[in-house]
């Protein structure tokens, strides 16, 4: 298990730094030829929403955007924004991204999203992206940024100053979930043991069906009423077992 975590930890930082190049020294939103190699598919070109529509809906909302190579949302730009999800779905899974949001934001990373019902949180467990030191979601650990929101609390809090770029890392295998940020394991749960149920009966969820029942749905990016931004998303698929 310590070779497994070490060499777990070893790939989010190489994720990070691109091989040994800072986020910021290689052009955003590309591939390496050995993640290429590896299966690693981007989610958002860079350019434009191509990729992504509308949570039940078709053409994504003008406030969100491909700004200075971000997708982005920003809310005094348009009248419509909404939270928007992946045209593709996935099951077992690593996804990537960097975050940045603004001052008191709140946002979120949903995945195994089925669009059925009025919101993607009724099937789809949330990674929360937050401002900890100024929204009021950030004073308890289970709502905290990179907390599967509102039942597994991070291990410790590691975001950056606000300005700065998060990065996001979600591993789904099967059952067995991880969240990691800037290159650390914070939360760690397996769909459907003990300890979901219990988490998820004591929780909002139990309300919702589906909630966490989806075995294969898409990846939606929260709209939460603040702005902000996303960018080098990608993901590729991983074998159950």
């Amino acid at each position: 298990m310590r070779l497994l975590s070490t060499v777990a930890a070893l790939s989010a930082l190489l994720l990070f730094t691109g091989a040994g190049r800072t986020a910021n020294e290689r052009a955003a939103n590309t591939l390496t030829e050995k993640e290429k190699s590896d299966g690693w598919k981007l989610l958002f070109d860079g350019k434009t929403t191509k990729g992504w529509h509308k949570y039940k809906g078709k053409e994504i909302g003008d406030r969100w955007k491909a700004v200075d190579g971000a997708l982005s949302l920003v809310h005094k730009d348009g009248k419509d924004g909404g939270d928007i999800v992946t045209d593709d779905t996935f099951d077992s899974f690593e996804l990537a991204m960097e975050w940045k949001v603004t001052p008191g934001a709140n946002s979120g990373i949903m995945y195994r999203v089925e669009e059925s019902g009025d919101s993607p949180g009724f099937t789809g467990p949330e990674y929360q992206i937050l401002d900890n030191a100024k929204h009021p979601d950030g004073r308890k650990k289970e709502t905290s940024a990179a907390s599967c929101y509102g039942l597994y609390p991070p291990s410790e809090d590691v975001t950056k100053p606000i300005g700065e770029w998060n990065l996001a890392r979600i591993v789904v295998k099967g059952d067995h979930v991880e969240h990691w940020l800037n290159g650390k394991k914070v939360v760690e749960y397996e769909f459907g043991s003990d300890d979901w149920n219990k988490r998820v009966a004591a929780s909002k969820f139990k309300e919702f069906k589906k909630f966490g029942l989806i075995k294969k749905g898409a990846i939606d990016l929260q709209d939460h009423g603040d702005d902000v931004s996303y960018r080098n998303i990608k993901i590729r698929a991983l074998g159950a077992n």
